[in-house]
């Protein structure tokens, strides 16, 4: 492997784990905030941020060029809502201690996203990819009878990134300039909810406590570092490999939450993610051949 495959390796994998243990663990140590009101600080500061790094990158032109599109401005608020309730939904898994279940959703988004892309695209699948496809529906059903409910964080998690994903293949954009469009599109949506938080004295972010409030302002950085790393990894390596890492994320989460968070993981929860990591493997062998 040369020097510069080497190093994409590095960006894609680095990201991967910030996003699996140094966030999560930054995200739980601030989860004296609800995860409503992490939520909207995570996407104000980070359309806050994006606003800077646009402009010491000299993007706004492409900025422009999206956001002049009324097709484009529609589908970015769908994504940008997308990405709240994915953001806003592992946050309280976070805050809950359930981290086994959000692990879940995002080991099997990218399976969800080719089933979804069969539907919405017609993107063929193959057998190995049907297969793949099957056993995460197998493994819902089995959850469901073996443990009385579906695990609907990890559903939650999966099929808002796995839509967002679809509704962002529709554009042609950087993802940095899409999640500044996307947080700024929600943004409004996001003050609303903070102006509705401090009449209900259910803030935590005010003058009177800037120490704490410092806290809800870094997690636009804790959320812009990794994505800048992996899209540098990304586009060193391809499509296939960056993929593969990024699965790095959920199988760090599933540890911290049996380690870290004291997460207590059952016999029988333990084969439903067998059944799971069974699907993960084929759909890995997948991307190994592309």
């Amino acid at each position: 492997m040369n020097k510069s495959k080497l190093s994409g390796v590095f960006y894609a994998s680095f990201a991967s784990l910030w996003w699996g243990v140094i966030g999560t663990i930054f995200f739980k140590f601030v989860s004296f905030a609800s995860f409503i009101e992490l939520t909207v600080h995570r996407t104000i500061w980070t359309a806050v941020l994006l606003v800077f790094s646009t402009s010491l990158l000299r993007k706004w032109p492409e900025f422009i060029r999206i956001i002049k599109k009324r097709k484009n401005q529609f589908l970015l608020f769908l994504s940008g809502l997308l990405v709240s309730i994915n953001w806003g939904t592992w946050l309280y898994a976070v805050s809950v201690n359930r981290l086994l279940d959000s692990s879940l959703g995002y080991y099997i988004y990218p399976i969800i996203s080719v089933f979804l892309g069969r539907i919405f695209l017609k993107e063929k699948l193959n057998k190995n990819q049907f297969i793949a496809v099957t056993l995460v529906v197998i493994s819902l059903i089995y959850f469901l009878l073996k443990l009385g409910e579906l695990p609907w964080i990890g559903l939650t998690v999966a099929i808002t990134f796995s839509i967002y994903g679809l509704i962002r293949k529709k554009i042609r954009v950087s993802s940095d300039i899409g999640l500044l469009i996307e947080t700024l599109l929600i943004s409004p949506i996001a003050i609303v909810l903070f102006v509705y938080l401090v009449n209900m004295n259910m803030n935590i972010f005010s003058i009177a406590e800037p120490i704490l409030s410092f806290y809800l302002f870094w997690s636009g950085f804790m959320t812009l570092v990794p994505l800048f790393l992996y899209t540098l990894g990304f586009k060193i390596i391809g499509i296939g490999p960056a993929s593969m890492i990024l699965f790095l994320t959920p199988t760090s989460q599933f540890l911290l939450g049996i380690t870290y968070f004291g997460e207590i993981l059952t016999l029988e929860k333990f084969l439903g993610f067998l059944i799971i990591w069974v699907a993960v493997s084929i759909y890995l062998n997948e991307l190994r051949k592309e």
